[in-house]
């Protein structure tokens, strides 16, 4: 599908800079634009490349005032970045979507599926779910009993959702997300082995949340764990029992949140982070990567970092001085033989 400068300026309600008429096809990296594709530029490390992107088209901010010549047509734009995304989210909506429902799989005769749907080979959705409208179910997926499914919602390969379990509207798991396994929840007994306390909860998923791949996101013991309204978690992300996410809280992979935590809404969470259990942190809460929360976090807007994560300026401070310890001990050892001296020892 081709578009030109023109009509892509009007999606984005921006200004053309250069011939309104040139035509693109595909994206690129401004870095490797080819003819016929469109690029952006937002971060400033990336300006020199603009000056010989083969690119045709590239998003630029407003601000944006080249030192030399360009060979490409801009188009202005109060946020680049964003203005991207919302192209690429165009596209994608507009591209053919699969229908129907493949052979082999197998679909309880108490399911409801809703219109427009797709359901891959292999597949397993079992007794008393319901799944809404225009929702994809790639192949080799399990939807256990009593499962509920909002409209709009992708489930790639392999996507695993125990019993019990809801998903709310226009939600997307990623491939081998398992959402509903048990929590980590034993008890030592008299013979100092483990008894296994059933986890007889669920796990709530509200609307518009984005669940990564191979992210285990596991059932509460009694209640739910819940996953608010628009957060996203990113793959390999562990969710333990009775967690709570926040409204719009994004966390970055390798990281974990252990149970019982309540996470508050629109915190960032960097990778590698850990969150200890029975927790409770504010919100707007920014944890920098490989951070470790050990204690409640009870300002919002908190920036943290380290293991255990404190104040992000107080541990800037600190860690300029830990990177100098070795001199340091050299000089406490050299002030310790001066003094030795003056004392004439």
């Amino acid at each position: 599908m081709n578009f030109s400068a023109k009509q892509i300026a009007e999606l984005v309600e921006g200004e053309v800079v250069g011939n309104p008429d040139v035509e693109i096809s595909n994206v690129s990296k401004i870095e490797e634009g080819k003819p016929g594709t469109i690029s952006f530029l937002s971060n400033t490390k990336y300006t020199k490349y603009i000056y010989d992107t083969e690119a045709s088209v590239v998003i630029v901010n407003n601000d944006f005032i080249p030192d030399e010549p360009v060979k490409c047509t801009l188009i202005k734009v109060e946020d680049a970045y964003s203005s991207v995304a919302k192209l690429m989210r165009m596209y994608t909506e507009m591209m053919p979507k699969k229908t129907g429902i493949e052979q082999p799989s197998f679909i309880s005769e108490s399911a409801t599926v809703g219109d427009f749907a797709y359901v891959g080979a292999f597949a397993y959705i079992g007794d008393n779910v319901t799944i809404g409208d225009n929702v994809s179910i790639y192949p080799n997926t399990y939807i256990g009993d009593n499962v509920a499914i909002g409209d709009n919602c992708t489930l790639y390969a392999g996507v695993k959702i125990y019993k019990d379990c809801k998903v709310g509207n226009n939600c997307i798991l990623h491939a081998g997300a398992v959402v509903g396994s048990d929590g980590f929840g034993f008890a030592p007994n008299q013979n100092n082995e483990f008894d296994k306390i059933p986890q007889l909860g669920n796990v709530v998923i509200e609307d518009n949340c984005e669940i990564g791949a191979n992210t285990t996101i596991d059932r509460a013991t009694m209640g739910s764990t819940l996953i608010q309204q628009g957060v996203k978690l990113d793959n390999l992300v562990q969710v333990a029992h009775n967690v709570v996410f926040g409204k719009n809280t994004v966390m970055a992979a390798l990281s974990g949140v252990a149970g019982s935590s309540k996470i508050g809404e629109n915190c960032m969470f960097g990778g590698h982070t850990a969150v200890a259990g029975h927790l409770t942190v504010a919100n707007r809460t920014n944890v920098a990567g490989i951070s470790g929360v050990s204690g409640n976090v009870k300002k919002e807007g908190t920036v943290i970092k380290g293991s255990a994560a404190f104040d992000l300026r107080s541990f800037n401070r600190s860690y300029v001085n830990f990177k100098r310890l070795p001199e340091m001990a050299e000089e406490l050892k050299s002030l310790k033989e001066e003094i030795k001296k003056l004392k004439g020892e």
